[in-house]
């Protein structure tokens, strides 16, 4: 595993479309060795979630860790099939760092992917998890966070440590 460099705010890739995986090629070393990698970077981070264009891949791949009992999630192309409900929520985003702003998202998310093994899933997501699928994918059509951010909401807040260089 290695971490991946996270592409930020003016990284013209962010704003791409990602193509779908082949389903052949879900468990190939080098679709596996791409998902390690985003896992590590987003825990290294400390992340919630990690779509593959942040790591300058146009491939529909995202990895999500709320940290409940059934993470790291990582869904491959991505489909929300239906949404319940909205709520008014602080988000940022790695791409972005220190940038924090209000956005509403779905209460209630249910979204169809395929997992790293290849096997077709159905997942109902709320709060937290319903958040941060929405936002992983609108990474992979090319929407960022800032595009969402209710006006007058989005903040820089000064880092407490300087360590990272950020």
């Amino acid at each position: 595993m290695a971490l991946r460099q996270i592409r930020e705010d003016k990284d013209e890739i962010l704003r791409k479309k990602s193509r779908e995986v082949n389903i052949d090629d879900i468990t190939s070393k080098k679709t596996q060795d791409l998902i390690n990698d985003m896992l590590e970077t987003m825990h290294h981070y400390n992340g919630v979630g990690l779509a593959a264009v942040q790591v300058g891949i146009l491939k529909q791949i995202i990895v999500i860790d709320v940290e409940d009992e059934k993470g790291p999630y990582v869904l491959i192309n991505p489909v929300i099939t239906k949404t319940k409900g909205t709520r008014e929520c602080e988000e940022g985003c790695l791409s972005f760092p220190n940038q924090f702003g209000k956005v509403v998202r779905p209460e209630e998310v249910w979204v169809e992917f395929y997992d790293r093994t290849g096997k077709k899933v159905k997942l109902k997501a709320k709060e937290l998890l319903a958040q941060a699928i929405c936002h992983e994918v609108d990474h992979l059509n090319g929407i960022l966070f800032i595009d969402q951010v209710l006006p007058g909401t989005l903040e820089y807040v000064e880092p407490k440590n300087n360590k990272e260089g950020k």
